[in-house]
Formats: structure tokens, C-alpha cells, sequence
């Protein structure tokens, strides 16, 4: 064998060792000039599973996995505990989660979530609307956060019996809004105030603004008292008194008087006797 022959061999030889050692470099997954900083990841919290709104949420419903760091959601969670905090109330899901979609504020109730009346709802009660003047609505005096009374008044009977009563519909109620806003610091004449009442009471006041005008009597900061009366009708104002019937005088009994009488052809005729 020539000389020229066996350096072609070492050549080739010497060409697939480096040939190889570059395809287990690929396949072993060895940074290649990466640096450090873009290939970092940062924890975020995901649903653990299907989380439906309305949900409060439990440790046991979240886990913590490791996101790109480039990758990241806006105003997500690092931990259990800044989604859960100790002493806080719980957070509620203001809408659903998939399972591993991260969780954000927005999305839930409490801190930097998007204003959302349904999310401020004490559990079991309802937010009904109560078209409002500048009479019904206090002067405009009555702002989020306050306690009023609600009351209807409307007309009973019928005919000449018709007559007037003012109802209480609902007593120390929350108010949640006035207009369209929560939040609002100055008083305002509203066209309309939303309240916080049961299922019940959101049905009574819902009848009472067809058959009546509703009307609010602002409370005292801590007036928790509930009212002494339900009701009250015109003959309640006072000064006010009843006429009296009117009697009937009897009619005097008339007396027969003993009469003749005489026929003519078709005319007849009748004479008193006398006594």
C-alpha cells in the first residue's frame, strides 16, 4: 500500500471522529453560545385544574410551575401565598381557568382585579336599580357605601275607597352605586341608585316601581335600628276625623182615610168619608 493511500485513510478517519464528536455535541443538548439570562425562567402560579367563576379559591386548587422568564404574564403570582394570603379574604375567580393557565389579577377578585360589581356581592344577596329624583334620591345626598330605607307609595281600594299608603320595602340596605360608578365623594343627583338587597326584597322593590314611586331615607352612619313601623296610611297623619253618618229621619206614618169610591163608565171616583 502507498503512502499517498494510507494519508487519505488517516484523513477520512480524522474527518469522521470530528464529524462525530459535532453530532453528539448537537444531540446532547449543549448550550451554544446561549447566555444565562435568556434561557432564565421565573415561578408563576397555574390552575391546578378547571377552575369555574364564581370559585373561591384553596391552596389545593394551585401549584407553582417555572415559566420563561421572556414568557411571563403581566400581574401574575411568584407563590400560593400572594395569591392566598394569610388573614385576607379569599380571592374569588371572576372568570374560568383551564388547567396550567396561569392565574392574573385581573381575572381575580381582591387587589388589581377589574372593577366588577358581582365580585363585591356579600353571598346570597342581590344588586337591584332604583330609578331616582332629586327627591327620592335624598338631593343627591346618597352615596356608595351609605344605608337607606326603602319605601313605596301607592294607592289602595277602590272607588270612594280609595286611599294612600307608604310601605317599607326593605330597611338598612347597603348602597352599591349611584349612576354607573362605586366610588363616587361628592353628592350628585343620580338618575338611578343600585342597592344591595335578598332575592325577596329585589322582587318587592322590582313590583313596587310599577305599581308606586320608591323613594330612600338616607340612615345615620350607625344606625343599625330596625324601624318600629312597617306601614302607614292617611287616617295615620292625624287631624284628620271622620264624618259622621248622617241619620235619617223616619218618614211619619200615613193614615188610611175610609174612602167612597163611585164608577163612570170608565172614570172612577173616590170620596173620603168622614170620620
Amino acid at each position: 500500500m502507498s503512502i499517498r493511500t494510507i494519508a487519505t485513510f488517516a484523513v477520512a478517519i480524522l474527518m469522521g471522529l470530528v464529524a462525530v464528536l459535532l453530532i453528539r455535541s448537537v444531540l446532547s443538548g449543549k448550550p451554544t453560545g446561549i447566555t444565562t439570562a435568556s434561557a432564565g425562567v421565573t415561578p408563576v402560579v397555574v390552575a391546578n385544574g378547571p377552575i369555574t367563576r364564581g370559585q373561591t379559591l384553596q391552596p389545593a386548587m394551585l401549584r407553582v410551575v417555572s415559566f420563561p422568564t421572556v414568557s411571563v404574564p403581566t400581574n401574575s403570582f411568584r407563590t400560593v401565598a400572594e395569591v392566598i394570603p394569610a388573614g385576607a379574604p379569599p380571592r374569588v375567580a371572576m372568570r374560568e381557568f383551564v388547567a396550567n393557565e396561569p392565574l392574573v389579577a385581573a381575572k381575580l377578585s381582591g387587589p388589581g382585579s377589574k372593577a366588577n360589581l358581582a365580585g363585591s356581592l356579600t353571598p346570597g344577596m342581590r344588586a337591584v336599580g332604583v330609578r331616582v329624583t332629586d327627591v327620592a334620591g335624598v338631593g343627591g345626598f346618597v352615596l356608595p357605601g351609605d344605608r337607606v330605607d326603602v319605601m313605596v307609595t301607592r294607592q289602595v281600594g277602590s272607588g270612594d275607597k280609595v286611599s294612600s299608603v307608604v310601605q317599607v320595602l326593605a330597611e338598612n340596605t347597603r348602597v352599591l352605586g349611584v349612576d354607573q360608578s362605586s366610588e363616587a365623594d361628592e353628592p350628585v343627583v343620580a338618575k338611578a341608585v343600585t342597592l344591595e338587597v335578598t332575592p325577596d326584597q329585589a322582587q318587592t322593590i322590582s313590583l313596587a316601581q310599577a305599581v308606586g314611586a320608591v323613594t330612600l331615607a338616607l340612615r345615620q352612619v350607625a344606625d343599625g335600628a330596625p324601624l318600629a313601623r312597617r306601614s302607614m296610611t292617611v287616617s295615620d297623619l292625624g287631624g284628620v276625623r271622620a264624618k259622621a253618618p248622617v241619620r235619617r229621619r223616619a218618614a211619619a206614618p200615613q193614615t188610611q182615610t175610609a174612602q167612597v169610591r163611585v164608577t163612570r163608565g170608565v172614570e172612577i171616583s173616590g170620596y173620603p168619608m168622614p170620620k
